[in-house]
């Protein structure tokens, strides 16, 4: 197993309490984009909370009233133009890893958005599994406006399950910022929140989801995501598997032992 509390990224701020992480991309000066370097630390870091059993919930935050423009016009887009279609291949396969890493993490994501959150960063809000936003923030998949199609790292497969084809689609092709009553209306974001409590809401409820049965909630988020791909009938028989892996973890007991002594359960995740 790994211990992530002592990592030190090189391209984003990092810091675990109480088994919650919190992650914040750092160049708010603008707007917080994307590099080569820090979609690969993304991506490596997402691997390897899989195996970390010192955190239990991640929470993606803003940094300085934005989530993420994207990728850096400069550092990202400019040198795209020049590159041959193997590496732009693999540049492209490279950012899709970051998001089977984030739903192969096991671990369950929340993601505070505030001020901006297109692109790519509006793909990583997509691919968390919780989401809330202040009444300001701006979400747009504008990828149609750099001349790209919109089917971006999972876009199309995971979008219209969220808010639906039509919605979807207009999103899409138009490439137009989505408002965050939008948002809500549809089921992207969760709620939103003012930007003063927007940090303390998504980490009071990263808390409440940490002090649960955390080896379940791995569970939860894997089934969640396989299910996808599965008829009802391998669904329930998946379920019906999971279920009885998790009736054999002792906070299913201690759950029980606490009903029984007219107790609140203390799960430990095993």
């Amino acid at each position: 197993m790994t211990r992530m509390a002592g990592f030190r990224p090189k391209h984003f701020l990092w810091q675990v309490e109480g088994k919650v992480a919190r992650i914040q991309l750092d160049r708010p000066e603008r707007k917080n984009p994307l590099t080569f370097d820090s979609y690969a630390e993304l991506r490596d870091t997402f691997r390897e909370l899989r195996y970390a059993e010192d955190v239990d919930v991640v929470v993606f935050l803003p940094n300085g009233g934005n989530f993420c423009s994207g990728g850096d016009v400069h550092d990202i887009i400019g040198p795209l133009v020049a590159m041959e279609m193997k590496e732009l291949l693999a540049f492209t396969r490279m950012t899709g890893d970051l998001v089977k890493a984030m739903l192969n993490c096991g671990k369950p994501i929340i993601t505070a958005v505030d001020g901006v959150a297109v692109g790519a960063g509006a793909i990583i809000v997509m691919a968390s599994d919780i989401r809330i936003a202040t009444p300001e923030a701006k979400t747009a998949f504008l990828f149609t406006r750099v001349g790209l199609a919109g089917c971006d790292m999972g876009a199309c497969a995971m979008l219209p399950r969220i808010i639906g084809q039509g919605r979807t689609a207009e999103l899409l092709y138009t490439g137009r910022s989505m408002s965050a009553a939008e948002g809500e209306r549809w089921g992207f974001y969760n709620r939103l929140v003012d930007a003063a409590a927007l940090e303390a809401d998504a980490l009071d409820m990263a808390r409440r989801i940490a002090s649960g049965p955390t080896f379940a909630h791995g569970i939860t988020k894997t089934q969640l995501n396989q299910e996808w791909s599965m008829g009802l009938d391998q669904a329930i028989e998946a379920e019906a598997q999971a279920q009885a892996i998790c009736m054999q973890t002792r906070d299913f007991e201690r759950a029980y032992r606490a009903f029984v002594d007219k107790k609140t359960p203390v799960f430990e995740g095993t």
